[in-house]
């Protein structure tokens, strides 16, 4: 009885909350300790089946980019990518060995892998190369938020069920606020999309949309 009794409760835990759960509809903002993280968005991905509509996705997230900057805010991109031979790839881990196998994402293409045209860095943005799903995992891109003074992360990126999962559970245990523009993710499965941003993201992030953002950030003075 103890033992279903602790099971129990660990489900609980682990299991998102079902029913009305909505996130905040007008969350808090100090732009001076939040950081802006576009993810993924390299030509493969953007046009690799995941996206509908890739450059109106693109418009649209090129357009937080220009104005989060005008604002000070930090931009940073978050890229996957491997050196050659793919030494980063261990023989244990399915989903990368078989990119591995197959040739890498986007195969011979040699700019599979840049970001896309449609949302270009500028010279003051950061870019962090991560080698699995999350942002976090292998990367300085938490030494990097603490240095700035980051304690705010306003996200999106490709695919929902991918990067943007992985970042957000990883940021929420490390006790970074989370602000998903729901709008700029995107997913093969409509419905895996769904679920995750009615079910599984508002407990532990803000889901807004990008519109919502800029004018949240009209409203806040760095």
């Amino acid at each position: 009885m103890f033992r279903i009794s602790i099971l129990t409760l660990i489900v609980a835990f682990l299991i998102p909350f079902e029913g009305n759960l909505k996130a905040d509809p007008k969350p808090s903002l100090d732009p001076g300790k939040t950081a802006v993280l576009i993810m993924d968005y390299q030509n493969a991905i953007v046009n690799g089946g995941y996206v509908k509509d890739p450059n109106q996705l693109v418009e649209k997230a090129n357009r937080v980019l220009s104005i989060a900057r005008k604002k000070g805010l930090p931009v940073i991109y978050i890229i996957v990518g491997f050196r050659p031979g793919y030494p980063e790839i261990h023989p244990n881990n399915s989903m990368f060995g078989a990119i591995k196998k197959s040739g890498g994402l986007g195969g011979k293409d040699p700019k599979a892998l840049d970001i896309h045209p449609g949302v270009s860095p500028e010279a003051e943005d950061i870019i962090v190369t991560k080698h699995r799903v999350g942002a976090f995992l292998g990367t300085d891109l938490d030494m990097i938020l603490r240095a700035k003074g980051v304690n705010t992360l306003v996200l999106f990126g490709i695919a929902t069920s991918g990067v943007v999962l992985s970042t957000v559970r990883y940021s929420a245990d490390a006790d970074y606020k989370n602000i998903i523009l729901a709008d700029l993710c995107s997913d093969r499965d409509p419905e895996v999309h769904r679920t995750l941003m009615e079910k599984v993201f508002p407990r532990q992030a803000d889901l807004i949309s990008s519109d919502e953002f800029l004018d949240l950030l009209s409203s806040s003075s760095k």
